[in-house]
């Protein structure tokens, strides 16, 4: 087996400043070392991180920058030490590429919440000093453990998503039991994690309920994802007819908004679990202590969840809803997605249109 050369360029598209636009930009990925696998990317989601990075929202973006953290493509070269995958293998990789490995966190395969911080997939610093380059790339070398095996009969383009979207409101679920039949379950947001933890519910046996601001999304909540209720948020009647009906509550939402009108919604001892970024969390003692309730957080996911969540997903028949885009037209998604222009999912041909 021919070993890639350390010169070969990947290309990929990059950002160059704030601004956040995004351009072709060649550059080199490292040798395979013993424990790595090369994967030809065929396929990257687009996430909100992907706009936070590429314009600096955080102050500490790192140009150029390549985003992308929803990664699929087919294994291309494997390092001598690997033996969980093998050339031709179909592959993801998720939202960081490497931790410690040392922690207790690592050890429990819950690596997103390692002690020393997991180095991002992408704008992150890696073991050997390196910024870190996403999936808007031609290729990717990754260390093995942190790399997913998708199954051969599960679409690549599908299973995108599944990365940082499908991870991020499973993993919760699991971790605060809202997987067992007949309970409720209320999502708030129906964007890319929204419309992923309304299919995770139903596949679960759960009553889903969506939560929106938008009466415009009833219709798809309903019909094309299956939600068993819509309720418009903004409604003080309609969120008064659903008080102490939820037994959890999953938030996407990323903007700032109340929590109080949706702690009402929730049972005793009901949980409401955070998996949006907005600028606070603000709520009144007695919406939480009433009625014994529980606010959670929560980020991606470990090792072991990701790889049972696939397995899940490829199980019940459960695809992200996409909009599959050529590399060209990532500009214009960023900026819809901004405008939550998209249903549910943008996905970028990175086999077919990175050239």
């Amino acid at each position: 087996m021919s070993s890639l050369s350390a010169n070969e360029d990947c290309l990929g598209w990059a950002a160059r400043d704030a601004s956040g636009v995004l351009s072709p930009y060649s550059f080199n990925r490292r040798v395979v070392r013993s424990d790595d696998v090369s994967i030809k990317i065929t396929h990257c989601g687009v996430c909100y991180a992907d706009v936070a990075s590429t314009r600096n929202e955080h102050g500490d973006s790192k140009y150029p920058l390549v985003p992308g953290h929803e990664i699929v493509g087919i294994v291309q070269e494997v390092g001598s030490n690997v033996n969980r995958f093998k050339v031709g293998d179909h592959v993801g990789v998720g939202t960081y590429v490497n931790s410690c490995r040392d922690c207790e966190y690592c050890n429990d395969e819950e690596e997103v919440y390692c002690v020393k911080i997991p180095v991002l997939t992408f704008n992150g610093v890696d073991d050997d000093g390196t910024i870190t380059k996403g999936g808007y790339s031609s290729y990717i070398v990754v260390n093995d453990r942190y790399c997913f095996r998708i199954p051969d009969d599960y679409p690549l383009a599908s299973a995108a998503p599944l990365l940082c979207a499908g991870i991020t409101v499973y993993s919760p679920m699991i971790r605060h039991k809202m997987n067992q039949p007949g309970k409720s379950l209320g999502v708030i947001g129906l964007g890319g994690l929204g419309h992923m933890a309304v299919k995770f519910g139903k596949a679960f046996g759960l009553n889903v309920t969506v939560l929106s601001t938008s009466i415009s999304k009833k219709e798809e909540a309903l019909t094309l994802l299956g939600a068993d209720k819509f309720v418009v948020s903004s409604d003080q009647e309609q969120m008064k007819a659903e008080a102490k009906s939820l037994d959890f509550i999953i938030d996407t939402g990323a903007g700032d908004h109340p929590f109080d009108p949706y702690m009402s919604l929730l049972k005793t001892g009901g949980v409401l679990v955070i998996v949006g970024f907005p600028s606070e969390v603000k709520f009144h003692p007695a919406s939480l202590n009433i009625g014994m309730k529980t606010v959670s957080g929560s980020v991606a996911g470990g090792t072991k969840s990701t790889r049972e969540m696939i397995d899940f997903c490829s199980a019940h028949k459960i695809y992200p809803n996409i909009e599959v885009i050529p590399i060209h037209h990532a500009n214009e998604a960023l900026e819809r997605l901004i405008k939550r222009d998209v249903r549910y999912r943008f996905v970028i041909d990175i086999e077919n249109s990175l050239k």
